[in-house]
């Protein structure tokens, strides 16, 4: 995939970063007007927003979500004002979608620091989305988030997630050397983020959804994170180059997932027929049905920060797995999962299970295709075994 390069007259002598990192607020104004009038854009949004139109007189449609488009970011000039628009329909998302949210550990962290969360990783936009609300609604600044640029195929998603704080992770270099150069500069760029701009940094603990809710650390993004700093000082002790990231592991819990049939169709398909065929828009229908399906109850809990007395990659992604699974909040929809699946009795909390609970969950499993039902509660009942130590690796 060739990328579509939106950094705006970018020196990329003296920003070695510039197709790679978020929009600046210099950079904002243009984008806007550039996405105002984005054809691709208007036809997604037309077609959401009004079928019909789109169907009978498209110029129409276009025109006017154009209007709409220029309307809503009226007055935006900063990436914060951009947020700041985007933080009212995340309130109303949670108001509408979740029962609720909870966050903890926030408060054991340094206000003034920087730190590079690393999360595990269920749902492709609300994950980081979650934990930029936590920060906002404790008076922090947001975070810049790592995004794949397998989810960048259209200029116009780029150019809405590179407004939002997103950098580019490259997935789709082809070659050893291309690759390696691609990393090597995702990792100086995270590197300098944090110890230089002071500006914390969400990614994934690794690469892609945990399908099966199998949270696990991919210990090459631990290398891949020290690489810049080890290149530079090759007697860099590792331990000092994980210490210097603040590297604090982040454990999000989700009662309900709203792509979890999406997840199961996948696993099914690959254990029945050995790979699973992707179609066009199934990352964006993801994002849009992880926003607006409902959620149940969320958790959010920010670990503490891996230290220096860490010797390997495997070492550290231990750490964040024992923190990650640690942190997770186990659910009535868990408990029943594994009782649904007639796993481990003395593993479920019966205590905490409430009628409404159960009839919730059966009601939500029964509209789950029989074929996808084993899939669809390994998902919820994998927590719990992981938690347990149960899991057979």
């Amino acid at each position: 995939m060739t990328h579509h390069n939106n950094a705006l007259n970018a020196d990329t002598a003296n920003d070695p970063w510039a197709d790679i990192r978020p929009y600046m607020d210099h950079e904002v104004a243009n984008v806007l007007e550039r996405l105002s009038h984005d054809s691709e854009l208007l036809n997604a949004l037309t077609q959401f927003r009004l079928p019909r139109m789109a169907k009978w007189a498209p110029p129409i449609a276009r025109a006017l979500a154009g209007h709409a488009v220029r309307r809503e970011v009226k007055g935006v000039t900063s990436v914060y004002d951009f947020q700041m628009r985007i933080a009212s329909y995340m309130e109303r998302m949670i108001r509408t979608t979740t029962d609720a949210f909870e966050v903890s550990g926030l408060d054991k962290l340094d206000n003034n620091s920087a730190y590079l969360f690393i999360g595990n990783h269920r749902d492709i936009s609300l994950d980081p989305a979650f934990v930029n609300y936590a920060l906002y609604l404790a008076g922090r600044d947001t975070v810049r988030i790592a995004i794949g640029d397998n989810l960048l195929k259209k200029p116009y998603v780029t150019d809405l997630m590179r407004l939002n704080k997103s950098f580019i992770v490259p997935r789709s270099a082809r070659g050893k050397r291309a690759m390696l150069a691609a990393y090597q500069q995702l990792s100086a760029y995270i590197r300098h983020s944090i110890t230089v701009d002071q500006h914390s940094i969400w990614m994934a603990q690794r690469e892609g959804r945990a399908k099966n809710g199998i949270d696990r650390t991919d210990p090459a993004i631990i290398k891949m994170l020290t690489m810049a700093r080890r290149n530079a000082d090759r007697d860099m002790v590792f331990g000092d180059a994980i210490a210097e990231l603040k590297l604090v592991p982040v454990s999000i819990s989700y009662e309900y997932d709203p792509c979890d049939q999406q997840k199961a169709q996948e696993l099914h398909d690959i254990a029945t027929e050995g790979s699973y065929a992707k179609s066009e828009f199934e990352d964006i229908r993801s994002i849009v049905s992880g926003i607006t399906g409902p959620k149940g109850r969320v958790q959010l809990r920010f670990g503490s920060p891996v230290g220096a007395d860490m010797a390997t990659p495997d070492e550290v992604a231990a750490e964040i797995d024992r923190q990650v699974i640690g942190g997770y909040r186990l659910f009535p929809s868990h408990y029943l999962a594994l009782e649904a699946l007639g796993e481990s009795p003395e593993l479920i909390a019966r205590k905490t299970i409430t009628r409404q609970d159960r009839e919730r969950f059966n009601a939500r499993l029964a509209s789950i295709p029989e074929a996808l039902r084993p899939y669809w509660l390994e998902q919820y009942a994998n927590p719990v075994k992981h938690k347990a130590g149960r899991l057979s690796l």
